[in-house]
């Protein structure tokens, strides 16, 4: 009877050390495994990031500066509503078309500039979902039939990205400054509404 009892009592007491002790271990190490795998995958994960980083520093590094400064004024990364204005007020310059009652309106949403600045104009909001943003201009000119056309392809050919929204013809009497230039049946104001756009960081 003691015979069959002893490798009992042993079974017992192996089944309970292994659940007291060891199944308690084996779970720690499962879990540091688990643990150990998941760092290891973060880690292949951060190298890849890393590797593509460089990759793309590489290539923004290999883009000929030029390029680059042609990039930053096609798409600038603020509204630069200033320069914007001079730069119209030189593609209109050759023709004698001069800029006047200019109006603007900036939203910027999530911006370091986020502040709104001259006359409010219609259309100025943007969604705060897009990676750029729209700057809205008015202003009007006047000149003859052939320098506004000249005038809008040059302005619609610059290499900063405008949309023409609108543009309204009304007859403008010349002065006598202007008479030498132009009969005062050739001349017209126009009011212009354009859109230009910037990227947002």
């Amino acid at each position: 009877m003691m015979r069959f009892l002893m490798p009992t009592f042993l079974i017992v007491i192996a089944i309970t050390f292994f659940f007291l002790f060891t199944n308690p271990i084996y779970n720690d190490i499962s879990a540091l495994n688990s643990e150990v795998t998941s760092y290891s995958s973060a880690l292949d994960n951060s190298k890849m990031f890393e590797n593509e980083r460089d990759k793309l520093t590489a290539k923004y590094n290999a883009i000929n500066p030029d390029n680059l400064t042609k990039l930053q004024k096609l798409l600038p990364e603020n509204v630069d509503n200033v320069r914007l204005i001079l730069e119209i007020g030189q593609i209109a310059l050759p023709y004698g078309m001069v800029l006047k009652d200019v109006k603007y309106n900036v939203t910027q949403a999530d911006t370091n500039n986020a502040t709104t600045t001259g006359p409010v104009v219609q259309g100025g909001s943007v969604a705060t979902s897009k990676d750029y943003g729209v700057f809205d201009l008015e202003f009007s000119t006047s000149g003859t039939y052939d320098n506004f056309i000249n005038f809008t392809k040059d302005l619609e050919s610059n290499l900063r990205i405008v949309d023409i929204s609108s543009i309204e013809f009304s007859s403008n009497p010349v002065s006598a400054d202007n008479t030498s230039k132009a009969n005062s049946s050739e001349v017209y104001k126009y009011d212009f509404k354009i859109k230009t756009y910037w990227l947002k960081n």
